[in-house]
């Protein structure tokens, strides 16, 4: 038999280490330690009952719906885009690339697919190195590029709608001042300057 007092539920042992405690001249020791045990067999009997009621969840709430539909070829070579130019930039870094790409996508000034994005070249210059000096070939995806590119993938952007990067430490003078001069800086990560 169990009484409610409040929101507290409370056992018929418990009342009666109530009784006990206020009835019996104890020495007051006596009556803080069993005070002591009392409230802590409520709260374990609450945490008990806590986590053991059934939880109910919304499976709508749980789904979520990727903002790019990507075909195989298209995916595989956001993974290996995003690999070649921002390993060892951490997840971060990898979403932030990830996020050009797409956004490029997206953009009436730059092709509509990945895979076309990726191979842009325009006067003979390749959009993104890694297709020219061969890295892009080479590397090998890593776990969390996929976690990045998935990120991507349903919708986070975290770049502020940047268009272009570059490698302040790897690209030459010129380079780096033509974005300076053309473009809008968003921010900086590790070893790259997104702009748009």
């Amino acid at each position: 038999m169990k009484k409610t007092i409040g929101k507290t539920v409370i056992g018929v042992e418990c009342i009666l280490i109530l009784l006990l405690i206020f009835q019996n001249p104890l020495q007051e020791e006596e009556v803080e330690e069993d005070k002591y045990r009392l409230i802590s067999s409520i709260y374990e009997q609450q945490l008990e009952e806590a986590v053991s009621n059934p939880r109910i969840i919304d499976e709508e709430i749980l789904e979520r719906k990727k903002l790019y539909d990507l075909n195989d070829t298209d995916y595989n070579n956001l993974l290996r885009i995003v690999e070649a130019e921002a390993s060892g930039e951490g997840e971060e870094g990898k979403l932030l690339v990830a996020n050009v790409v797409l956004n490029r996508v997206n953009s009436r000034k730059f092709p509509n697919t990945v895979t076309e994005v990726v191979f842009q070249s325009s006067g003979g210059k390749t959009q993104f190195a890694p297709t020219r000096d061969g890295r892009f070939y080479s590397v090998r995806v890593t776990e969390e590029t996929v976690r990045a590119v998935d990120r991507a993938i349903y919708g986070e952007d975290i770049s502020g709608g940047a268009l272009y990067f570059v490698a302040v430490s790897k690209a030459s003078r010129d380079k780096v001042g033509w974005f300076q001069r053309k473009l809008q800086k968003v921010c900086s990560y590790g070893g790259h300057d997104f702009y748009r």
